[in-house]
């Protein structure tokens, strides 16, 4: 596939994740140059590895070209992918075309199993009272992970 990785991010802990109801947890997200997929497992030092057998959400994927017309839409000149909390934000890459397909990016296979729909959350992280209705239908890719190997953030 012709893409790029624009970023990658972990976090140690949940911010919204199991808190309904409760404020928002605290855990940083961190960028980082790469990233360690274990097949079946999730990522090496994310909040999900292990966290389930059959998890579909073990990576998660957010496309570049969303975040921009985000930014343009609902004027948000200052708006992150990091706010999203997905692991690899991409470019280049049709997301909403993958669930229910496998797919390789950089060597390591996954299995697109949903999209990761944004949730009342997004408001707040994102700063406007429109953020999940604007991102429904587009909110990135929950996958599995079919097989070992790192990904690395395009220079």
């Amino acid at each position: 596939m012709d893409s790029s990785i624009r970023q990658l991010f972990l976090s140690p802990g949940h911010n919204y994740f199991g808190h309904h109801g409760q404020p928002a947890g605290e855990h940083p997200l961190i960028e980082v140059e790469a990233i360690e997929c274990v097949a079946g497992r999730g990522i090496r030092g994310d909040r999900f590895f292990d966290y389930k057998e059959g998890y579909k959400g073990q990576i998660t994927f957010f496309a570049w070209e969303t975040i921009e017309a985000l930014r343009r839409e609902l004027e948000l000149p200052h708006a992150t992918a990091a706010a999203t909390r997905r692991n690899v934000i991409t470019q280049g890459l049709d997301l909403a075309a993958l669930v229910g397909r496998p797919f390789e990016v950089q060597g390591v296979r996954f299995r697109g199993t949903e999209e990761c729909r944004p949730c009342a959350w997004m408001n707040g992280a994102l700063g406007h009272p429109q953020a999940e209705q604007w991102l429904r239908g587009r909110g990135g890719l929950r996958a599995q992970i079919l097989c070992d190997g790192w990904l690395r953030r395009t220079p």
